[in-house]
Formats: structure tokens, C-alpha cells, sequence
């Protein structure tokens, strides 16, 4: 791609959550959107006339026979996602895909495997690591303040009622762990590397759903390092912290804290400093949705610019096969009762 040239791009999926999608590629000039398709024909006309596509559609295989496009964004429910992204690869068309990445193992090995077959890049849309204080506080760790860190918790504890935009969630027999828990644990191997062993306990609080809403993960990291990863969606307390992820990072050298109201605690060599690194409200952004809102546009910024370089994007389908492996483990291990050791 040059300078002068604009990816040509889809939405597949123009529901509650794809408006982020489409409002962060509108505000990439490198990208045109060029089609948006729902099963929904009001959904996708909407879409449509909103963000200046020039065609809806509700059929994705009339789309793909119809469009020259250098790249797709599946903003679907996992259930469809290797079949549209096996669509994708067969026209050579790059892809981007919502988490989870498919509902096993297996097809989500298979969608990777799918991309490399047939050359194309695969992006998971894995947006919580770029969230902008998450991503302060990594670059502060990456700097080297605190030295190799040895412990870290990464929480997210709401009441907040996320049935109301997304219902479907309430059906889920697997709910928390595959939802928000997959995002959580992402965040935590982007700090603490790679993990050994994990071991999981879930709870079932709210009776008018299907699936868990509380999990707490332990976690032993190859080279040493312990992590704590805790989610709950039966939280009651105020203020309500939602959509807050609150971080705490013991290194050698100190502590970096990610603290309620976006305040970024350093403590290093004996001294402390505190910044605030909220997000700024973007023109389509609003408050307490800002930060999960900025976080799809870093991370819609990170595809563009890794293309451009020819560089493998930080959440290829490879990267979250890791992820979701962790995923897998919590279940198994909540399932079990026992300690699970991940491949290496």
C-alpha cells in the first residue's frame, strides 16, 4: 500500500458493537468502506447511509462475488466465523475477525490455518490490550521502571447490565470466561508473557442467565511470574467502575497501579508518580464507553500501520490461539476442580 493508495474494506456485521467498528475506519483516512452486509436489510442500509458505504448487502457470499476489496472486519457472532472467513481466504482477501474467534479450539485452529493456506493476513479484533491507560501502563513496564515483573492482578468487577444491548449474552452457557474473560487474560500475557499452569474457579450469581458471571484465574508464567485475573459481571457497589480494567504490576524495582477514575500510580527506585490517562471523548464517543470505543480505533490504527510495515499485527490468529488456550484452561479447570498445564 502507498501512501496515496486506500484499503478498500467490508463490515460484515453492523450490530450494537460494530458502530465502533465503523465509526474508528471512518476516522482512518487510509481506509474507504466500500460495503457493509447484515442478515438484517435494515441494519445494513442504516449502516450504509451513516458511514458513506457504497453498497449494503445482506447476503456475504453476494458481497464477496460482487466487491474488489483488500480486506474484511467480522463483526459477528462467533458461530459464523469460519465460514465467513473460509469466504474471505478464498478471494484472497484479508481478515479481520471478532473475539472470540470461533466457539472451539479446533475452528479457531482451523481459521488460522485457513489465512496461512491461502496467504492472507489475519487480525483477531482483540482491542483491551490497546486500551490507552492499559497501553501507559505497559509502555512504563517496557521502559523498565519497576524491572521484570514477578506479580500481577488484572481485574474487572461490574454490575453493569450488558444483557440490555447484547440479549444473546443471557442465553450463553458459557458466558464470563469466553465473553470479557478472553479479553482480561489477553491483557495479563501481554504483561506477564506466556502461561505455565492455571488454575480456575467460576461462580453463577445472576439466575437469569445462563452462564457464569464470575470467574477468578490463578496463574503461574514461564520464567516465574504469578498472576491473578479475576472478572465479575454480579459486583454491586458505586460508583460503578464499568468499563474500568484496574491493573496492579510488582516488579523488582516497584509497582505500576492502574486505578479506578484512569489514574496511573508509579511507584520506582522509592519514588511515586500518579498521572491521570483517561481517554480524551472522541466526536462518536461517549462516557463510561469511551475507553473500550478509543481502544477499537488503536487497534484498527495497529492493522493499517502493520500492513504498511509488512509486520504481523500484535493480535494475529496465531497470537490468540494462546489466548484463547487460556480460555479453554479456565473452563476445563473449573470444570475439573484441578490445576491446568498449557502446552508449551
Amino acid at each position: 500500500m502507498t501512501t496515496e493508495t486506500k484499503l478498500r474494506m467490508a463490515l460484515i456485521g453492523c450490530g450494537f458493537f460494530a458502530q465502533n467498528h465503523l465509526h474508528s475506519w471512518a476516522s482512518i483516512p487510509e481506509v474507504e468502506i466500500v460495503a457493509v452486509c447484515d442478515r438484517d436489510a435494515a441494519k445494513a442500509e442504516a449502516a450504509k447511509q451513516s458511514f458513506g458505504a457504497a453498497r449494503a448487502y445482506t447476503d456475504a457470499a453476494e458481497m464477496f462475488a460482487a466487491e474488489k476489496l483488500d480486506f474484511v472486519d467480522i463483526a459477528t457472532t462467533m458461530q459464523t466465523h469460519l465460514a465467513l472467513v473460509e469466504m474471505a481466504a478464498a478471494r484472497g482477501v484479508h481478515v479481520i475477525v471478532q473475539k472470540p474467534l470461533a466457539p472451539s479450539f479446533a475452528d479457531c485452529q482451523t481459521i488460522v490455518d485457513t489465512c496461512a493456506k491461502a496467504g492472507v493476513r489475519l487480525m483477531v479484533h482483540e482491542n483491551f490490550r490497546f486500551q490507552s491507560p492499559i497501553l501507559a501502563a505497559r509502555r512504563v513496564l517496557a521502559e523498565g521502571r519497576i524491572g521484570r515483573p514477578h506479580y500481577c492482578q488484572a481485574s474487572f468487577r461490574s454490575g453493569y447490565d450488558v444483557f440490555s444491548g447484547q440479549p444473546y449474552l443471557a442465553t450463553e452457557k458459557r458466558f464470563i470466561l469466553i465473553d470479557l474473560g478472553i479479553h482480561i487474560l489477553d491483557v495479563c500475557r501481554s504483561i506477564m508473557g506466556e502461561a505455565e499452569t492455571l488454575y480456575c474457579q467460576t461462580q453463577h450469581i445472576n439466575p437469569k442467565i445462563a452462564g457464569e458471571d464470575v470467574a477468578t484465574s490463578l496463574i503461574r508464567h514461564v520464567g516465574g511470574g504469578v498472576s491473578v485475573v479475576d472478572c465479575s459481571y454480579a459486583s454491586r457497589r458505586l460508583p460503578e467502575p464499568f468499563p474500568q480494567t484496574l491493573l496492579r504490576i510488582e516488579g523488582e524495582h516497584g509497582t505500576i497501579e492502574l486505578l479506578e477514575g484512569y489514574r496511573l500510580r508509579v511507584t520506582s527506585h522509592g519514588e511515586v508518580t500518579e498521572e491521570n490517562v483517561e481517554p480524551e471523548t472522541l466526536s462518536w464517543t461517549q462516557k463510561p464507553w469511551h475507553v473500550l470505543q478509543e481502544s477499537v480505533l488503536n487497534l484498527q490504527r495497529h492493522w493499517v500501520d502493520s500492513w504498511r510495515k509488512g509486520a504481523a499485527p500484535e493480535t494475529s490468529g496465531t497470537d490468540n490461539l494462546r489466548t484463547y488456550a487460556l480460555v479453554m484452561a479456565a473452563y476445563q479447570s473449573a470444570e475439573s476442580g484441578s490445576i491446568v498445564t498449557l502446552a508449551s
